[in-house]
């Protein structure tokens, strides 16, 4: 996609800003070890519909080569929405397309590409300007969005897609809070495009608590023009919704349904909009 960027407004409605940048590297490093450390007939099971590890591994090249040559390249030849394409739909289809073409690649030529250039991306992420303008984040609503976000995104992404694999291959979701702490955050950047079309009295708050050690507390407050993560003075919130943390990623990413991640909470208040936070999603969906 072709992106002219100049400034990126503020964005204090989406809280304090995330810094994810030095994580890639460690991300890469952890990926590297699961591809490496799964045996052959592994690389042809379920990882997410329609995708086998395999293909989740591709997908993942994909988008390491789609950010180089896009942001780092400045690379213009890239694949373009045809007529009728939503934003979803043609992230669904270059992505088929590019899963549909390295089939014909063998896992380990996959794994030695992954590593090189996986290598080169979080060099690029180490390098960027936090603060500048960036691609757009659909599912916070904000586009262009700065860097940290974008850069988050990004690393919650590769962080989810490694979790896929791990569970395809009979392993349980990496619990490292120096991963996961970070995604959580990221993740909860979605509230107030969550909560957009729910109206309440300016100073009404949702809180959203995630337990355990990569866990925390997100406040959201409804203002004249939108529901804000930035912070407000202390008040009672009207909603709270307590979630333990893989219910919470999951639920983030479709891995469950938000009736599912209810039946999981604890609620107290106001149960209307503890099910209308419990909306969020934090990926293309």
């Amino acid at each position: 996609m072709n992106t002219q960027l100049n400034d990126v407004p503020s964005h204090s409605w989406l809280g304090a800003p995330v810094d994810a940048r030095s994580l890639f590297a460690p991300e890469q490093a952890t990926l590297m070890a699961t591809l490496r450390s799964t045996a052959p007939a592994d690389w042809d099971k379920d990882a997410v519909p329609g995708w086998t590890v395999r293909d989740l591994a591709a997908h993942v090249l994909g988008d390491f080569y789609g950010r180089l040559a896009r942001d780092r390249d400045a690379h213009q030849n890239g694949p373009a929405f045809e007529q009728g394409d939503t934003l979803e739909a043609f992230i669904h289809r270059i992505n088929q397309e590019w899963v549909n073409a390295y089939r014909r690649v063998s896992p380990a030529a996959l794994t030695d590409t992954l590593d090189l250039i996986g290598r080169q991306v979080a060099r690029f992420f180490e390098a960027t300007d936090f603060n500048s303008p960036s691609l757009g984040v659909s599912w916070a609503g904000v586009d262009p969005a700065p860097m940290w976000l974008d850069s988050a995104r990004d690393f919650t992404e590769f962080w989810t897609h490694r979790q896929q694999i791990r569970h395809a291959i009979g392993q349980e979701t990496d619990p490292d809070p120096r991963f996961l702490s970070v995604v959580l955050d990221t993740f909860m950047r979605a509230l107030p495009h969550t909560l957009r079309e729910v109206t309440e009295p300016t100073g009404t708050q949702i809180q959203v608590r995630i337990d355990g050690p990569a866990g925390g507390t997100w406040t959201v407050t409804a203002t004249r023009d939108r529901w804000s993560l930035a912070k407000r003075n202390a008040a009672q919130p009207t909603a709270v919704v307590r979630l333990d943390a893989e219910t919470a990623w999951r639920l983030c990413t479709r891995g469950i349904q938000p009736d599912t991640a209810l039946a999981r909470a604890r609620i107290n208040g106001d149960r209307e909009l503890a099910e209308a936070a419990c909306q969020i999603v934090s990926i293309v969906y």
